[in-house]
């Protein structure tokens, strides 16, 4: 892992912050970034982890709200909606 380019984790971040627009779990962005984009899960979580650092009222309010049951029935719908979107954000993002 030492040998990453900045490059290379900026990407992660931005592939993490689409993670995030669409409302995915910190194991549910590690699946799709390793399943999409080919990022071995242990950069995914590091980066993260590094974000969390550094934006901690974000992130307590963001767990707090994925801790939070979906009030409509339409949310599984949605999510799976939401699941088909960041494969694409994933794909373009790569590129970006």
């Amino acid at each position: 892992m030492g040998d990453i380019s900045a490059s290379y984790i900026h990407m992660v971040q931005h592939l993490i912050e689409k993670c995030l627009i669409f409302h995915m779990s910190k194991d549910e962005c590690m699946e799709a970034l390793s399943k999409h984009a080919n990022i071995k899960a242990v950069i995914t979580s590091t980066v993260w982890n590094e974000l969390e650092k550094e934006n901690k009222e974000f992130f307590e309010s963001y767990t707090q709200s994925q801790s939070q049951p979906a009030n409509t029935p339409d949310w599984i719908s949605e999510r799976e909606t939401s699941l088909l979107g960041i494969r694409r954000c994933l794909c373009s993002g790569i590129s970006d």
